[in-house]
């Protein structure tokens, strides 16, 4: 016979009618957060834990205190805020757990949590720009318009996140719908999104002629935002809206493919099953580098440069496990060297809007990537998200090291402009 447990004596839990502490709305469930077993092998590749050595800087800092929250024995206070803000929701730590904690989904609830205990100046500001105006695409429009009169005005470091906009490339409209060059092998949808479409609408340009030119028929829906980056920063319920109405604009679709060239958004994209019940448009979406290894390309004939430094943005290496297509892609291409970046798996502290938030840390990691990236000795740099891009073009300005940002799409779109 089994002799019983001293009273009081019990195993790791929640205190017999314990109630949680969360807010209404969307909040961790118990089941996420228990799935973590503080083991700590996160810690080393958390980008905040390696600047300070702080364990509330930690995934397993933080997930001890949605725990603690849950529980009943704290509550979503500003010290609790304070601890999510710092993640920069990179998910390196999701990656390499060995128990599949969910880190990227508890950590958009708990921010949601977070964003209703804001001050209201704060909640107005992100309200406006969050769910209002990724929204709403004449907004973004007109904002990125506006950049030339606004940037003299701004300080030395947001000039440098802001890149130049030519006003000619805004005014000119993706086209609806593009005719495969040769037989065709379906039909594809691509995602122009907002901020890629609106600061970098020649990615899209080079997304629908490499398309087109291997055989797909591309059409190009008039969505607004997917969605991705107000998810990121706690605003679930707005989130879901972007959502819904974009997954409803390509389902009507006769697509058999939905490509998204922005790394953040393709990985939020392929989250609709779980997010808004969407499997149908989830289990489509590809990331343009990831479709194109799939799919099979016709390879450039000549390499419009000797080696570039390629940048894997922290949302197809970690949320969607995407390592190889990229280089599969770009080692296609005759007399291309692709380097690696060291250290490369590192975030470059972009994170979405967190090197607006945060930027201490975000420019701490940038100094990281920059001097990784110049040690390469490249010229060219490689990189698959418009955030990415923004921050390591800084990062390198900022270091005076003189070198081109370009989207695969672009990289590749030039070498078969330099084999035709």
């Amino acid at each position: 016979m089994t002799a019983a447990l001293p009273e009081g004596t019990r195993f790791i839990g929640p205190e017999p009618g314990a109630v949680a502490a969360w807010l209404p709305g969307d909040a961790p469930v118990l089941r996420d957060i228990t799935a973590c077993v503080a083991c700590g092998l996160c810690l080393p590749h958390c980008p905040t834990f390696r600047l300070t050595g702080d364990e509330t800087a930690s995934p397993r800092g933080r997930i001890a205190a949605m725990r603690a929250v849950a529980e009943g024995r704290a509550t979503v206070d500003a010290t609790f805020t304070r601890f999510m803000d710092l993640c920069l929701g990179c998910r390196a730590c999701e990656a390499v757990c060995p128990s599949h904690v969910p880190y990227g989904r508890l950590i958009e609830q708990a921010k949601d949590q977070a964003a209703r205990r804001r001050p209201v100046p704060q909640r107005l500001i992100r309200y406006v720009a969050l769910d209002l105006a990724l929204a709403h695409g004449w907004m973004v429009t007109a904002a990125t318009a506006a950049l030339p009169l606004v940037r003299p005005f701004l300080p030395e470091r947001l000039r440098r996140l802001t890149p130049r906009v030519p006003l000619r490339e805004l005014a000119r409209s993706l086209p609806h719908v593009t005719e495969p060059e040769g037989s065709s092998r379906g039909t594809v949808a691509i995602l122009a999104g907002c901020i890629q479409d609106r600061w970098f609408r020649p990615v899209n340009r080079a997304t629908i002629s490499i398309l087109s030119r291997n055989g797909w028929r591309v059409v190009v829906p008039p969505t607004e935002c997917c969605g991705a980056l107000t998810a990121h920063y706690g605003r679930l319920a707005a989130a879901r809206r972007m959502a819904r109405q974009t997954a409803a604009r390509f389902a009507v679709l006769e697509a058999d493919w939905i490509v998204v060239n922005s790394a953040g958004c393709s990985a939020f994209m392929k989250e609709y099953g779980e997010l808004i019940d969407r499997v149908d448009v989830a289990d489509r979406v590809r990331d343009l580098m990831e479709f194109l290894a799939e799919q099979g390309f016709e390879p450039p004939r000549r390499a419009p440069v000797g080696a570039v430094a390629l940048h894997d943005p922290c949302h197809l290496l970690h949320a969607q496990r995407i390592r190889e297509a990229p280089r599969t892609v770009l080692r296609s291409i005759p007399g291309l060297e692709v380097r690696d970046i060291p250290e490369g798996a590192r975030c470059c502290g972009s994170a979405g809007l967190y090197n607006i938030f945060e930027p201490a840390y975000a420019d701490a990691l940038m100094t990281e990537k920059a001097a990784n990236i110049a040690s390469t000795g490249c010229a060219t740099v490689v990189a698959a998200n418009p955030g990415c891009a923004v921050q390591i073009a800084a990062g390198l300005a900022q270091r005076g090291y003189d070198a081109e940002v370009l989207h695969p799409a672009e990289l590749l779109e030039r070498a078969y402009s330099a084999g035709s």
